[in-house]
């Protein structure tokens, strides 16, 4: 049976991952930092060639919003340059027989004609709110195709747009938009306080379901034989603004008339549309609505309060 091991196994996309997987075909390891530090290459090694697995989904990251971006930039540097180098090298020592690494769309160039595609990853700079994690994604996608060019190892990449959902870092300060949005608006109708959202609202984003995600990438591993970048996405007809996601999240909880957008903080990255026609040649998908999906996730998030990460 083919195993799979799955760093960042025990967050967002993880736990999708762990409700699709088809049992009978796969056996499964979902490790997390508990298991092995990633940053130290010999542990990483040793843990690689104790595990022995066939395919790895790697999707462990330093991650954080737009604040951590802007004023951690070393540390979201170095601890992913770190975690990649160390993950590729112990599965290539490891002959691990395919490699599916996560970038993100935030990391393509700033100024950029759109929709963009995987052709343009490395087309000019990246936003400056996010400068430092995105070239550290960047360089896994370089350090990806130097192992395929010199050792032929199938070691590829998928780059999800935003992704939402369950087991999500509800973090006020460390959050994700839509878990941090939650979050806000789940103390602001507590305290009977406006709901406040940084920035204007404006920004465009794309934002697929941690489920949704999980499904497109076991079908990357089953059906892509290709070996270049794949973006995973919903489709550009259902960008939708920052302003839309606030309502949402406002009327999953009862609490539409509160919101009040403080403009003194930054936008970051107007849009960053991307276009996933080349996963949707492969298959029929049925995305999962982002309203019912923000709803869903802040039920979840008021079940689980006082034991999800936040």
């Amino acid at each position: 049976m083919t195993k799979i091991l799955i760093t960042g196994g025990t967050g967002l996309v993880g736990n999708g991952l762990k409700n699709i997987i088809n049992k009978t075909k796969y056996t499964t390891c979902f490790m997390s930092s508990k298991h092995c530090n990633l940053e130290n290459e010999n542990e990483t090694i040793i843990y690689f060639q104790e595990m022995k697995p066939d395919i790895v989904i790697h999707l462990a990251a330093c991650v954080g919003g737009l604040f951590k971006n802007m004023t951690q930039k070393v540390k979201m540097l170095e601890s992913n340059v770190k975690i990649n180098m160390n993950v590729l090298k112990a599965s290539h020592l490891s002959n691990v027989k395919k490699v599916i690494s996560c970038l993100s769309t935030c990391v393509f160039p700033d100024k950029i004609s759109y929709p963009i595609n995987e052709t343009m990853l490395h087309n000019g700079p990246p936003h400056s709110s996010n400068d430092a994690y995105a070239y550290a994604k960047r360089l896994l996608e370089i350090q990806s195709k130097a192992y395929q060019k010199q050792y032929n190892k199938d070691f590829i990449c998928i780059i999800p747009t935003n992704i939402y959902g369950p087991y999500d870092n509800f973090s006020l300060t460390d959050g994700h938009v839509i878990p941090s949005l939650i979050h806000r608006c789940y103390l602001a109708k507590k305290n009977n306080e406006n709901f406040i959202v940084k920035g204007s609202g404006k920004p465009l984003r794309q934002f697929i379901h941690s489920y949704d995600l999980a499904k497109l990438i076991m079908i990357v591993i089953e059906k892509y034989n290709e070996r270049d970048s794949i973006i995973l996405s919903v489709d550009e007809k259902q960008e939708v603004s920052i302003k839309d996601i606030a309502t949402y999240i406002a009327k999953a909880f009862d609490y539409e008339n509160k919101i009040v957008f403080d403009k003194k903080f930054s936008d970051g990255q107007y849009k960053k549309t991307a276009d996933n026609s080349k996963i949707m040649k492969l298959i029929k998908f049925e995305f999962i609505p982002i309203e019912k999906g923000i709803y869903e996730t802040v039920k979840w998030f008021q079940k689980n309060f006082n034991i999800c990460r936040k």
